[in-house]
């Protein structure tokens, strides 16, 4: 089990060996890693759901799944390349397809339960709690995969109004910890099911002494009226206008108390009505609340629209992931199985990241957010290259001040803070004269060029 906030030993406090191989990098990336998945948890997960085996493994699963997340975070390259540059061996990237192909996805699914762990600490990082409730904000995306006939067998396109889509899509929920975008549990899909289905999967993962903001998706009665209560898990969820609701009492500050039901089961939640308008122009927008906050005088209604705003953090950390975590638009694998593993991989890779983030918050003595996940990455990637050029001819104390000064360095480019504006919830459409590829034709065979008439 990764180890908890309270525990938590910054990686470079550690003892980072010399190494003579090629794998220079190993020291700093894995020393990383092992903060949130440690190798002791990654054999265990293996012994109980990985393949079986009766010699001694060249490649061992370690190996491979520590690989594929420093692939997910490292410089342009093959999964061979990277591979050597972590371990100093060398085999083919058609060798690596088939060891992946024996990982069955339970094993990654493992992996993300037992290495996202809440990393917010009340007194270091205020904007992740509410009167000491952990934030948490749950939603859903999808990643696209390349047209591999594999994955077409397998996969289905979504239909759009003007078509299929271009590629298949497999879907993606996260738990995510508000304030240091920190993935606490995340939900895999391929199969074209529901999100409803990853929802419930990773409500279930809810921390305790923890706050939900949820959307309009999850704010039904069928999820509310079932997220556990125990240990002060509480939700705060946008709903539709006419859901069902039984009026039970009115409170002073403006809210109600309702009763919510989900076939035989109820729950009592307090409902808020508000207007949200920026700028003092325009109608602004009605919100709709629910909230297991019952009490009204320790949580005023006028406070928690601001609050259930905070959700809105969901949708940078899908841009951190999506757009400034990658470098291709679709995922590089060729199958469905290995596509949910390379989804595992850079939510494992991102997790870990974040722990360099924390640490230059610390040192620029700001919120976490206001360093930029992009320069990070960027920042750890040449840390990465310079291990593998010079890492043999520095002392562990000499690459313990080399990472010190890369975080300094991080601290010094703060971001400013963010401005409060909005933007319209609309999507730009160019409209061209091409005509929409709805079904891909090609033809084969020798260019014959002729010439024509020319017109006087």
């Amino acid at each position: 089990m990764a180890k908890n906030s309270c525990d938590f030993v910054p990686f470079w406090h550690t003892t980072l060996g010399i190494r003579t191989k090629p794998a220079v990098p190993a020291g700093a990336f894995q020393a990383l890693l092992r903060q949130t998945l440690t190798t002791a948890t990654i054999n265990a997960v293996l012994q109980r759901h990985g393949p079986p085996h009766r010699r001694p493994l060249v490649v061992t699963g370690v190996q491979l799944i520590e690989s594929l997340v420093f692939h997910g975070v490292a410089e342009a390259g093959t999964l061979a390349q990277h591979f050597r540059e972590l371990t100093g061996k060398k085999i083919t990237d058609g060798a690596h397809s088939q060891r992946r192909a024996l990982l069955p996805i339970i094993v990654f699914e493992e992996l993300l339960r037992q290495g996202l762990q809440p990393k917010a600490d009340p007194r270091r990082h205020p904007a992740s709690f509410y009167r000491g409730l952990r934030l948490c904000g749950i939603d859903g995306s999808t990643f696209p995969v390349t047209n591999t006939p594999q994955i077409k067998a397998r996969m289905r396109k979504a239909q759009t109004r003007r078509g299929r889509a271009a590629f298949p899509k497999v879907g993606v929920t996260v738990l995510l910890e508000l304030g240091l975008h920190n993935p606490l549990a995340a939900a895999l899909g391929a199969a074209g099911e529901s999100g409803m289905v990853p929802a419930k999967q990773v409500l279930a993962a809810q921390p305790a002494h923890s706050l939900l903001l949820a959307d309009r998706y999850d704010g039904v009665g069928e999820v509310l009226v079932r997220l556990p209560a125990a240990a002060k898990r509480h939700f705060l969820a946008r709903v539709k206008r006419r859901l069902k609701r039984r009026l039970v009492a009115g409170y002073p500050d403006g809210s109600a108390l309702v009763e919510i039901r989900a076939g035989k089961q109820t729950r009592l939640v307090r409902e808020i009505v508000g207007r949200v308008r920026r700028g003092g122009r325009g109608r602004g927008t009605t919100v709709h609340l629910w909230t297991s906050l019952l009490d009204w005088r320790q949580h005023p209604a006028g406070k928690l629209p601001a609050l259930y705003a905070r959700r809105w953090e969901q949708e940078c950390f899908y841009k951190e992931l999506k757009v400034d975590a990658r470098t291709t638009t679709c995922l590089q694998s060729h199958t469905a199985l290995t596509a949910l593993q390379e989804l595992a991989a850079l939510l494992l890779a991102y997790a870990a990241l974040v722990d360099y983030r924390v640490a230059a918050g610390e040192l620029a003595e700001a919120e976490v957010l206001r360093i930029s996940f992009f320069q990070t990455l960027q920042a750890v990637q040449g840390l990465w290259r310079c291990m593998e050029l010079a890492g043999d001819l520095l002392r562990p104390a000499q690459i313990r001040l080399l990472v010190r000064r890369t975080l300094r360095q991080l601290a010094e480019k703060v971001l400013a803070p963010r401005r409060g504006r909005s933007c319209p919830r609309a999507v730009r459409q160019p409209v061209s004269s091409w005509p929409r590829l709805r079904r891909n034709r090609s033809k084969s065979g020798v260019v014959n060029h002729s010439l024509g008439e020319i017109c006087a």
